[in-house]
């Protein structure tokens, strides 16, 4: 089986993207995320009958032979089809107007263009593949709201030349107009306001920035036209917006620049996020929005003083407990030292993490006498020695982790807490 499929929350590129895939290959079969941008949602309400796709839950992985991934390169974007991501049997392609990923594909078309149905246009031009009114109506929605109907800085001459060629097939500019205006309601206009009656300006390496926490309450679409809207009114360089909802306990960080050299997509990456020079977008759980403006304004620095590494900052040697002791006994070690989590070894390997939020696993008292492997975290994210506090401050707030094992060629040499990234990072931050 073949599947084509994009990014959660799909936009209209993304789904675009998706329909154009399904003509590029045509046995596949188009799979659409459950959860979709309410635009995107209201199209399709009058045209599901036109555009026949699969959810999620319909297919069945163990089939699944070949994955083609479009306007999306990370596992984590994807819904469901992330637990096929270690097997090794199956094919994957992807599309993707952003660099980079984690996918390892066997084939791709990576290019940073304004939007990614603009590469799988330029292909259907090349190919002389024929596509109807309705087609190009839908490709040109997802190219114009991805670009601002050709007007952010990430715009490139393709995306144009995209543009001229679907006017050529049709594209109704109309029923386009009437679909992509609903991306700006009152919602919208209420956040922008917000941000602009308690907006700040900072200078920093240069550059004029602006970074604004805002609480939001359940999904808002497009919050990204807002921040651009933010940017250019404001006239900065870059701009920030920290949207964070307390209910989900989480936050979308998105940014965009008018300046090259601020690289937002290499920001986000470094986030567990994506995008590419002029924009780009994370979603971070349980994380205080504080310390995301603080990471953000270290960014940009450019972390001026990389020669810190964290072998300057790690402890060491570092203290660990044995896979067979008991939960009892580490409890007295946590109250002993002072400390909320170590690392679990057998021998000299490191194979497990145990903190203060593993207890909770357990349901009887007499579970406190068993072994501490029975309740350890088994996945080890760790880092090296070579890299700075501010990768491994990304690190620990993308994984919700309070330490990092610091390993150098597979051996155990030191640890890092987040007390001490964030106690460097802060003590970095200009006045």
């Amino acid at each position: 089986m073949q599947i084509i499929t994009t990014h959660k929350s799909t936009d209209f590129d993304a789904f675009a993207s998706l329909i154009a895939g399904s003509i590029i290959y045509p046995d596949a079969v188009p799979v659409l995320p459950k959860t979709i941008n309410p635009n995107v949602k209201t199209f399709l309400a009058l045209h599901k009958d036109i555009f026949d796709t699969k959810e999620p839950r319909e297919i069945d992985l163990e089939k699944v032979k070949k994955l083609i991934v479009v306007d999306a390169n990370r596992w984590s974007r994807l819904e469901r089809f992330g637990k096929i991501k270690k097997r090794e049997d199956i094919e994957v392609f992807v599309w993707d107007h952003h660099l980079g990923g984690d996918m390892n594909p066997v084939w791709s078309c990576q290019e940073e263009v304004g939007a990614n149905i603009t590469l799988m246009v330029k292909y259907l031009s090349k190919i002389k593949m024929n596509i109807s009114p309705i087609q190009a109506t839908l490709f040109l929605m997802g190219l114009y709201e991805d670009t601002g109907s050709l007007t952010f800085p990430a715009t490139k001459p393709d995306d144009a030349y995209a543009a001229a060629y679907l006017l050529e097939k049709g594209a109704d500019l109309k029923v386009l107009t009437s679909f992509l205006s609903q991306a700006y309601g009152e919602r919208q206009k209420e956040i922008l306001f917000d941000m602009l009656r308690t907006s700040n300006r900072m200078k920093i390496n240069g550059y004029t920035i602006s970074i604004k926490t805002i609480e939001i309450s359940g999904h808002i679409g497009n919050l990204s036209l807002v921040v651009h809207m933010y940017r250019e009114i404001l006239n900065v360089d870059a701009a920030f917006g920290i949207f964070l909802d307390k209910e989900k306990d989480s936050c979308i960080v998105i940014g965009r620049s008018r300046i090259d050299d601020l690289n937002i997509g290499k920001i986000m990456r470094t986030l567990g996020g994506g995008g590419h020079t002029g924009a780009g977008s994370a979603l971070m759980k349980s994380v205080n929005p504080e310390i995301v403006s603080s990471l953000l304004k270290e960014f940009v620095q450019g972390n001026s003083s990389s020669s810190i590494q964290l072998s300057d900052l790690m402890s060491y040697p570092v203290f660990t407990v044995d896979v067979n002791t008991s939960m009892e006994d580490v409890a007295m070690i946590f109250r002993d030292k002072g400390v909320t989590g170590v690392p679990v070894t057998e021998g000299e390997k490191l194979v497990g993490i145990i903190s203060r939020r593993d207890f909770k696993k357990m349901r009887k008292e007499s579970q406190i006498k068993a072994p501490v492997k029975a309740y350890m975290s088994t996945r080890v994210i760790s880092i090296g020695p070579e890299k700075s506090p501010m990768e491994a401050a990304s690190l620990m707030i993308k994984h919700d982790i309070g330490r990092l094992p610091v390993v150098k060629n597979g051996e155990l040499i030191g640890i890092v807490t987040r007390t001490d990234s964030m106690r460097y990072l802060y003590d970095l931050l200009p006045d």
